[in-house]
């Protein structure tokens, strides 16, 4: 081990045992290494260091590492999760300042920690991208407050990076809500006094705390703050980052639940009489009345549509970043990839084997026409009265093919399962090309959080009822099927960006895919879905049936498994697809989706060759389908 290696050793061990001493914690231990970080159990997950040691680089890491030590020093878990409001915008404010309040403690006691505190906020903040915000609707509400509560608290001004959203809030903001910061100062010692006096802020703020959450539409200061929650919910410090993940997943089981019953907890008080009696219908395909037996049981119910799609946006990867930080995130995903090249190898050469054995060349031999065959040209010699020998190639049953993978871009993959999804479609991609298959990697969110001009243009419009989808698409190129990987790598490093993930419209997403794989001249077409929810868009939820995009992501599927020639297999993180899809595989650990990704495309191949089984089995349903799927993505 060299002096460089020694060093950054020590660093770890030194870093680790300040946040032990901090923490009072002796079972918590520190691990280093790229990607998302924060408290798993008792294990502190922290950037990886540079060999060199920069300055900036050890502040931010320290200042991670101090945060998670603060939190589990002066924070219960059990209270906040009691006090903890169940309107959801509420929620990020409260996790937000709760984080100000603990790491507010320590950088009043310590001045190092406080210096390492600045360094690490200053660094969420530029990856993120405030510095570059110039719409109040872009500085997400928690954060704000999060820097409000701490310049309250020790007197320090927002880090550089973040001073411009807090100068566009700040002064839309009501006196009583900088009265309500000067008091959070007297009670940061008093957990439970402070949570009490944060929900007078939230209530001075007019976000609405109690389970029946505020229409998105009913302030335009509410939809300020909507658009920037996800992101506060992971700005709150990443030391909180478990517990947020818990109260997320919490939530987004309800939110299943109630889609499951017909979605009533996320419908309007004018929408609920479109919610008849009884439990989830059975969807017809798109256009058409649900499929039931029973006539007294159905209603209508409102057709698919986009309130307007003037906003809507299909973008290359590259275009969303500049070259230096794209170079930077591939540099993170190559880190990430190293870790796992022994596994994944593996794999990946198990698939290449099968791939190229069903490419081999076959011959047939002693044939009376065709090519002549030189290794029996001896015996001809040898015995001129035998007749010249002949052989010809086989035809390859492996017929020319195309594989989509479309991965989900919500903020509900960020961190760990987004991390696995990129180096699997880099794995994938890779090991196809080299078996002579063009691959394409997609991915889909939204360019805002809770609705963006979309949105907008239907309050100015006077808030129609039942608008439809009420956000803007981002549909992402990351590799396009003819494009090589050597010139695509760098673009699949961009799933790794903050910022990026946002919610997810999964139906409209599949639409995309299956028209860009439609378009192509191969003979085989695969389409690979990787998704960890079910598709969430509150702005759009929150004025439509609850069920409206999930009743939409099925009529889809129908549709493309039932008369489309593309063969659909979906994979779910965490969540079960199998509801949605007949091909499909629920796995519960993002490890495991590199395996099982090459192991249900090694099943594909080996089927017998023959077009899409579904195309041929409903082929005299074939056009109806086309006009049925072409008036869903028209909105009609």
């Amino acid at each position: 081990m060299n002096r460089r290696d020694t060093a950054v050793e020590e660093f770890r061990r030194v870093t680790g045992a300040a946040m032990r001493a901090i923490a009072a914690r002796n079972d918590l231990t520190a691990t280093f290494a790229p990607g998302q970080h924060g408290l798993h159990g008792t294990e502190a997950r922290l950037p990886l260091p540079g060999r060199d040691l920069p300055a900036n680089e050890v502040a931010y890491i320290r200042g991670e590492a101090d945060a998670i030590a603060l939190r589990l020093r002066h924070h219960d878990a059990n209270l906040h999760r009691r006090e903890t409001p169940a309107g959801e915008i509420a929620r990020g404010v409260f996790d937000a300042v709760e984080q100000a309040r603990v790491e507010a403690i320590g950088a009043r006691t310590m001045a190092g920690v406080a210096d390492n505190l600045a360094a690490a906020l200053d660094e969420h903040c530029r990856q993120r991208g405030y510095a570059r915000v110039t719409e109040r609707d872009q500085a997400p509400l928690a954060e704000v407050m999060r820097l409000l509560a701490r310049e309250a608290m020790t007197g320090m001004p927002p880090p550089p990076n973040a001073r411009r959203i807090v100068d566009l809030w700040r002064p839309v903001l009501d006196e009583r809500v900088h009265q309500d910061l000067a008091r959070l100062v007297r009670l940061m010692d008093d957990q439970q006094a402070y949570a009490k006096a944060v929900r007078q802020l939230l209530a001075d703020l007019d976000i609405e705390t109690g389970a029946e959450e505020a229409t998105p539409a009913d302030e335009d200061s509410e939809n300020e703050g909507e658009n920037g929650q996800e992101d506060a919910n992971q700005g709150q410090g990443e030391a909180g980052e478990q517990e947020s993940a818990d109260s997320a997943a919490a939530m987004e089981g309800r939110e299943a639940e109630g889609s499951d019953d017909g979605g009533d907890g996320a419908v309007t008080e004018e929408d609920a009489g479109m919610h008849g009696e009884g439990g989830e219908e059975e969807p017809g395909r798109p256009g058409r009345p649900p499929l039931t037996d029973d006539r007294r049981n159905s209603r209508t119910e409102p057709a698919y549509r986009a309130y307007t799609t003037e906003f809507d946006e299909v973008v290359d990867a590259v275009d969303l970043c500049d070259a230096d930080e794209l170079t930077r995130l591939r540099q993170l995903l190559d880190q990430q990839l190293s870790h796992l090249q022994a596994v994944v190898s593996k794999l990946a050469n198990r698939l290449q084997r099968r791939l190229l054995a069903k490419q081999s060349r076959a011959w047939e031999f002693d044939l009376e026409e065709g090519l002549l065959d030189s290794a029996k040209l001896s015996r001809v010699i040898v015995n001129p009265v035998l007749p010249l020998s002949y052989k010809r190639e086989k035809d390859t049953e492996f017929r020319d093919t195309v594989v989509t993978l479309l991965i989900d871009n919500s903020g509900s993959m960020r961190g760990r399962p987004i991390t696995v999804a990129a180096m699997s479609a880099d794995i994938l991609a890779r090991t196809l090309e080299r078996c002579g298959v063009k691959v394409e990697v997609l991915g889909f969110t939204t360019r805002m959080w809770k609705g963006g001009q979309s949105r907008e243009r239907w309050i100015a419009s006077g808030k129609p009822a039942n608008p439809g989808r009420l956000n803007d698409l981002r549909h992402i190129v990351y590799k396009a099927a003819d494009a090589p990987w050597r010139r695509a790598r760098k673009s699949l490093g961009l799933m790794l960006r903050e910022g990026i993930l946002k919610e997810n419209i999964d139906g409209e997403a599949l639409l995309w895919a299956h028209s860009r794989l439609i378009a192509r001249p191969e003979q085989r077409r695969i389409l690979m879905v990787i998704s960890d929810g079910a598709p969430v868009d509150d702005s759009t939820l929150s004025v439509n049936p609850g069920n409206y995009l999930e009743r939409h992501l099925r009529e889809v599927i129908e549709w493309i498994e039932t008369c489309s020639p593309v063969e659909l297999i979906a994979i779910g993180i965490g969540h079960d697809v199998t509801r949605y899809y007949r091909r499909a595989v629920t796995i519960v650990d993002a490890e495991q989706l590199g395996g099982i990704m090459l192991e249900k495309l090694a099943e594909l191949f080996e089927e017998d060759g023959r077009p899409g089984t579904g195309f041929r089995r409903t082929a005299r349903g074939r056009t109806a389908g086309r006009r049925t799927i072409a008036g869903v993505a028209a909105g009609r």
